[in-house]
């Protein structure tokens, strides 16, 4: 399929099953989601979307907003997706899958949302633009250790998956990486989240450095129904240095709402 220069990148694995888009942390791309991918896609049409400023979709503007990001994922939701999606977000991720839950409820079956919060203190906000201002002021290799030393815990840090890490951020543009953060500090979905009626899973990192295990219980506290799960060990890059307890738990969570041998055609009608 031929895309647009103003449509996301879209990876897609797997051709049948209820369909499961993932979107994945700032400063990375689609490629960094890849063992979920594969182990999903046994069953799910998985797609692995690269939002705006990332891997290979297009740039960010000036004008790029929170906003923004949400309507580039509900286009390709229109463009690639049957039905409705569960939407699997990380970080970043996470925090745009709650806001395209409530600005198009009708659009999304479920909600898997990972090391990510509801909403940040004024303070906070701060601080967050200033991770990208400050990028844009000494460039990239300024907040690369900074970036590394939230996301793993220090006994990962000798793994090569880290060195991908390190080498994709050294080379994302700072103007992107900046635009990402004024938009992050843009979110506050708190007072909304009651709104939120579909099956959600929220999962929480027990060494996760950048979202507080609080943060995450407040998340979970605030839409009806959700279910919280800690990973034992795992920080916040959870789905690269604990792949196989972060797998199972997404796939335990999918499977118990979404039978993939009975939901055909999208994830309309089938929900357990």
């Amino acid at each position: 399929m031929t895309r647009n220069a103003d449509e996301l990148h879209c990876h897609i694995q797997g051709e049948s099953g209820p369909e499961l888009v993932i979107l994945h942390p700032v400063g990375l791309d689609h490629t960094f989601m890849t063992s979920v991918m594969d182990a999903a896609s046994q069953s799910y049409k998985t797609l692995g979307l690269d939002l705006r400023g990332h891997g290979s979709s297009m740039a960010c503007h000036p004008e790029t907003t929170l906003d923004t990001y949400v309507k580039d994922i509900q286009a390709a939701i229109r463009r690639h997706c049957t039905g409705k999606p569960i939407v699997l977000g990380l970080s970043f991720g996470g925090m745009l899958a709650q806001k395209l839950a409530l600005d198009d409820p009708d659009a999304v079956a479920g909600l898997i949302l990972c090391g990510c919060t509801g909403g940040f203190t004024d303070q906070i906000r701060l601080a967050l633009r200033e991770r990208g201002l400050k990028a844009q002021r000494e460039g990239m290799v300024a907040v690369v250790d900074e970036t590394i030393e939230r996301w793993v815990t220090p006994a990962f840090k000798a793994n090569p998956a880290v060195e991908k890490i390190r080498h994709t951020l050294q080379h994302a543009n700072a103007d992107n990486w900046s635009c990402a953060w004024h938009a992050i500090a843009q979110f506050d979905a708190m007072s909304r989240l009651s709104e939120i009626a579909i099956p959600a899973l929220i999962i929480a990192g027990e060494n996760d450095a950048a979202t507080p295990l609080a943060a995450t219980e407040q998340l979970a506290g605030a839409i009806p129904g959700a279910q919280h799960v800690k990973l034992a060990g795992a920080p916040h890059m959870m789905q690269i240095e604990t792949p196989d307890t972060f797998n199972a738990t997404v796939l335990e969570f999918l499977r118990a709402h979404w039978d993939p041998v009975r939901t055909t055609g999208g994830n309309t009608g089938h929900i357990q």
